[in-house]
C-alpha cells in the first residue's frame, strides 16, 4: 500500500472495523464473546496470510474473569493460541477469532479477589510495526497524544474516553512472540481504523478512513 504524504492537523481513533469473509457469523461471535459493541464488521475476501500484524487486547479485572472470557471464545468458535497463564506481568491467554483476528484476554492482577466480572476495563488495538519510533513519529504529527512510551519497544497514544478503543504500537516481532504466533504474514492487514480526522495510510499499510465515510456492518 502507498503511504499517503497529507497530514491532518488532529486525530483521534473514532472506530474499528475488522474485515471478515462472513459478517454474519463474525456477528455471532463477537456478541458471545462480549465485544459486539466494540468492533464494527465489513465483509471481505481481501487475500491475508499469516500474522495480520495487529491484535486486540482486553484488559479485565482479574484471572477470574480471563479465564471467563477465554472459555467463552473458544466455546463459540475461536482456537486457543497461548492458554491463560501467569506471566511476570500478571495473568492473561491468546486466542483466534474464526475469522482470524487474534484477541488477548489480560489482567495485572495475578491472585483473584472475586468471582468474574464480565465486564471489560480497557481495549486496546496493538499495531505490530517494523519502527516503534518513527510510527510514534507519525501518529504524533497527525495529533495523536502520546501517553506512554518506552523507547524503541512500546507506545501508546491517550483514548478519547470510557468505552473508547485505545491505540498502542509494538514492536511487530515482539508482538508476535507475545501472541504466541509466527511474525511472518503478507497481504491485508483485514482491519480499517475509523479516523477523525483525513484519510491516510501509516508506513506500515494500516489504513485509516475517515469516520464519517467509515459504514461498515456493525456487530
Amino acid at each position: 500500500m502507498a503511504l499517503t504524504t497529507s497530514t491532518a492537523s488532529t486525530t483521534s481513533l473514532a472506530s474499528v472495523t475488522l474485515e471478515v469473509t462472513d459478517p454474519e457469523a463474525a456477528r455471532r461471535f463477537y456478541t458471545a464473546f462480549g465485544v459486539d459493541d466494540r468492533v464494527g464488521l465489513r465483509a471481505s475476501d481481501a487475500h491475508s496470510t499469516g500474522f495480520r500484524g495487529f491484535t486486540l487486547a482486553l484488559t479485565v479485572s482479574g484471572p477470574a474473569t480471563v479465564d471467563g472470557f477465554v472459555d467463552t471464545a473458544v466455546a463459540a468458535g475461536a482456537t486457543p493460541l497461548k492458554p491463560a497463564a501467569k506471566s511476570l506481568w500478571g495473568y492473561g491467554g491468546v486466542v483466534q477469532a474464526p475469522d482470524g483476528t487474534v484477541w488477548k484476554v489480560a489482567t495485572s492482577a495475578k491472585k483473584d479477589t472475586g468471582p468474574a466480572t464480565g465486564e471489560i476495563d480497557e481495549v486496546v488495538l496493538l499495531l505490530g510495526v517494523q519502527d516503534v519510533k518513527a510510527a510514534k513519529r507519525f501518529y504524533a504529527d497527525r495529533g495523536l497524544t502520546v501517553a506512554r512510551s518506552f523507547g524503541g519497544k512500546y507506545a501508546e497514544f491517550a483514548s478519547d474516553g470510557a468505552g473508547a478503543v485505545k491505540l498502542a504500537l509494538y514492536k511487530r516481532g515482539g508482538l508476535a512472540k507475545d501472541l504466541g504466533v509466527p511474525a511472518d504474514g503478507a497481504g491485508s492487514h483485514r482491519v480499517v481504523l475509523g479516523s477523525t480526522g483525513a484519510p491516510f495510510t501509516d508506513p506500515d499499510g494500516f489504513v485509516w478512513e475517515a469516520a464519517a465515510a467509515h459504514t461498515p456492518t456493525s456487530c
